[in-house]
């Protein structure tokens, strides 16, 4: 997560550097932690500086805090644009920029008194616990949850199209039932009240009289359920699908397997085969084929199968010469 910026060669500004970019290093972890320690200071002052008794009662504590983190915001900014070989591309990155957010509320706020509020940003630089906490595995798992929504991305919106169909038609159909006179003064309002009833949310600010439309209404909050249901099922399916996808066939390149999988289910392609070398030969690449060893377990299943009942068979031709002895 940190900025891509490389180090200097040697000197000071390069053990500079490792203390201030990089966390691998003990006075690095120690300065990211302490950093971070800050950071929730920072972003806990302003929230109790929002109570207006706390406000009134450690204004002035506040205030010093504020001062003081600022400072050492102020410091850590400074350091970072001296050790940085590219000044420029460090003040450009995501995280140049939040520092420098991070700083100037605080003198904007000497010529505006509501500015400071505006300090919460420095909330953003907390994302920097994924490399100090080493994190960055997690990646991964990112990304397949992305796959998954990317997946799902159409047949979601789908299901977004039909759901602003129902809510126009319900809400139509409720300025038509109940009219002005049970507050449903308009058709947007009446939309209005079906999205809040369709989520099951229900504020309560506006209700139905008639019997008809109470009996929409049960209609629309037991379609509610479907709202958390279905988009729920469709996410959870294309995520259990990317999860458990195998390689790809290298022939058709179908991505539709198991994990498991041996063969492709559409060209019966050896999925556990090797991926011939450039230049080689088609006897070759057939010769270094690996066979799986659920083909060993079936044949030797299958011989012990037939021993056990050529050992059946004999015994029961001994046992019909005895009978006709």
């Amino acid at each position: 997560m940190a900025p891509k910026i490389a180090p200097p060669t040697q000197g000071w500004r390069r053990a500079l550097y490792q203390t201030v970019f990089e966390s691998n290093t003990r006075m690095g972890r120690a300065f990211d932690l302490m950093l971070i320690a800050v950071i929730l200071t920072s972003v806990a002052t302003v929230m109790l500086n929002s109570v207006h008794s706390l406000r009134e009662r450690y204004g002035d504590l506040f205030f010093a805090l504020e001062l003081g983190i600022t400072a050492i915001f102020t410091v850590e900014y400074a350091l970072r644009l001296i050790c940085a070989p590219n000044r420029w591309s460090y003040a450009k990155s995501f995280f140049g920029i939040v520092d420098l957010l991070s700083v100037l509320p605080t003198y904007i706020a000497l010529f505006s008194a509501d500015a400071h509020y505006l300090m919460i940003v420095r909330i953003l630089r907390l994302m920097r616990i994924f490399r100090i906490l080493k994190l960055a595995r997690f990646l991964h798992e990112a990304e397949a949850l992305k796959r998954a929504l990317q997946l799902s991305l159409p047949k979601i919106t789908v299901f977004a199209a039909a759901i602003c169909a129902i809510v126009v038609i319900v809400g139509a159909l409720m300025y038509v039932v109940e009219g002005e006179e049970h507050g449903f003064s308009n058709i947007p309002i009446s939309i209005y009240w079906a999205i809040v009833t369709l989520t099951t949310v229900g504020y309560g600010d506006m209700s139905p009289k008639t019997p008809l439309g109470q009996f929409l209404s049960c209609i629309v909050m037991m379609l509610g359920y479907a709202i958390i249901a279905v988009p729920t099922g469709i996410v959870s399916v294309q995520l259990n699908q990317v999860n458990n996808t195998a390689t790809a066939c290298k022939k058709c390149g179908e991505k539709s397997h198991e994990r498991d999988s041996s063969f492709c289910r559409i060209c019966g392609n050896n999925l556990l085969a090797p991926t011939p070398a450039p230049g080689s030969t088609p006897e070759s690449a057939d010769a270094s084929l690996v066979v799986p060893d659920k083909i060993g377990t079936l044949e030797t299943e299958l011989s012990l199968y037939t021993n056990q009942l050529e050992r059946r068979n004999r015994l029961e031709r001994r046992n019909q010469v005895e009978r006709r002895k």
